[in-house]
C-alpha cells in the first residue's frame, strides 16, 4: 500500500510517502516539505498567531493534495511540541480539521521518543544489543534507551534547537555571554534528569537522528547524502567541541555555507550543537552513528505491526 505521512512539527509541515506493507521495510516514494516554522507564530501568551494558523492550514491542506497526487491510500497526520505547547492548540487542530478533514494527533513527549526509538531499533536490529537514543528536534530533545524494542526509559526535554534560538539568542551571531549561559542551562537540564538513563546499562551502541545531528555530522566529516542511506556516519565528540567555537562566531548566512547545512536551520545550528555537545557529554559519549530513520518511521512502523499480513 502507498502510505503518507504528515508530520507537523515545530520547523516543517513535512509529507512523506512510502510504499509499504506489513513484514517489509518501507520505501520512501516521495518527500515533500513546507518551511513553516511554526514555533515563530507562537505570542508571549503561548498562543499560535492567526496568521500562523492560516499557514499551516494552507501547508497542511497542500500536503494532502500531493499525498493524493501521488497515490496515498491513507495519511498519518500527527504533530509534535508547536502544538503541543500552544495555549490554542486544541482550537487550531480543530480549525485545521475544518478546512482540510483531516485529524492531526498530538504526540507526547514520551510517544515521539518511543517511537524514534522503534525506528532506530529497526533500522539496527537485536545484534546492536543496548541502545541509547538522542534525537534533537526543533522544540524538544528526545532521549531513550533499552534492549528491546520499546525502551526502559523515554525522556522528553524542552531543549529543541529552535526553542532554544528564539529564547536565548538576541543577536546574530549570539553575544559570548549568551552562548555561555545557553551552555550552562541546557547541561544543568539534561544533568537533573540524566539519572534516569544512567542507572540502567551502558550501551552498546549510541545513536543520534534527526536533521540537527546529520548537519553536525557533515560538518564535522561524514559522508555527505549523495552517498546514499546506507553509508555509516558518525559524530565524534571530540570534533564536535572543536567545531563548536566556530560555530559561535559565525553569522547564520555563514552557517549556510557550511556542508549539510540548509539555510532554513542555519540559525538554530548552534543551539543544536550545544545541546549535542551537552549529551554526549553527560552520558560519556565518544562516538555516536547517525540512524536515517527516526519519528516518522517509527509511526509508520507500528501502524504496520497493527495490521494483518499479506496473503500471497
Amino acid at each position: 500500500m502507498r502510505l503518507g505521512v504528515l508530520d507537523v512539527g515545530s520547523n516543517t509541515v513535512h509529507l512523506l510517502v512510502v510504499d509499504a506493507r506489513p513484514g517489509a521495510r518501507p520505501l520512501p516514494a516521495y518527500s515533500h516539505k513546507t518551511e513553516l516554522r511554526l514555533a515563530e507564530h507562537l505570542g508571549k501568551g503561548g498562543e499560535i498567531s492567526s496568521d500562523g494558523a492560516k499557514n499551516l492550514e494552507r501547508a497542511v491542506a497542500e500536503a494532502l493534495e500531493i499525498g493524493e497526487d501521488k497515490g496515498c491510500e491513507s495519511v498519518l497526520a500527527f504533530a509534535t511540541s508547536a502544538i503541543r505547547e500552544a495555549s490554542n492548540g486544541p482550537a487550531v487542530l480543530e480549525r485545521v480539521n475544518d478546512a482540510t478533514g483531516i485529524e492531526l494527533s498530538v504526540l507526547t513527549g514520551d510517544q515521539e521518543a518511543r517511537l524514534t526509538f522503534l525506528a532506530v531499533r529497526r533500522w539496527y536490529g537485536w545484534s546492536s544489543r543496548r541502545l541509547l537514543v538522542l534525537d534533537i528536534g526543533g522544540g524538544s530533545l528526545e532521549i531513550a534507551t533499552g534492549s528491546d524494542e520499546d525502551p526502559d526509559v523515554a525522556v522528553s526535554l524542552p531543549l529543541g534547537a529552535g526553542r532554544l534560538t528564539r529564547d536565548w539568542f538576541s543577536s546574530d551571531p549570539p553575544h559570548k555571554d549568551e552562548v555561555r549561559k545557553l551552555r550552562r542551562h541546557v547541561r544543568a537540564e539534561i544533568a537533573r534528569n540524566a539519572g534516569q538513563v544512567l542507572r540502567h546499562e551502558q550501551p552498546d551502541k549510541v545513536v543520534g537522528t534527526s536533521k540537527t545531528f546529520r548537519s553536525l555530522a557533515r560538518i564535522c566529516g561524514a559522508a555527505p547524502s549523495s552517498e546514499g542511506t546506507y553509508v555509516r556516519r558518525t559524530l565524534a565528540r571530540d570534533d564536535l567541541e572543536d567545531q563548536l567555537p566556530r560555530l559561535a562566531s559565525m553569522s547564520a548566512d555563514d552557517r549556510a555555507d557550511l556542508p549539510g547545512v540548509s539555510g532554513a536551520r542555519a540559525p538554530q545550528l548552534l543551539a543544536g550543537a550545544i545541546v549535542a555537545d551537552a549529551a554526549m557529554d553527560i552520558f560519556e559519549v565518544d562516538v555516536l552513528e547517525q540512524c536515517p530513520w527516526a519519528l516518522r518511521e517509527g509511526l509508520i512502523l507500528r501502524h504496520l505491526d497493527t495490521m494483518e499480513p499479506e496473503q500471497n
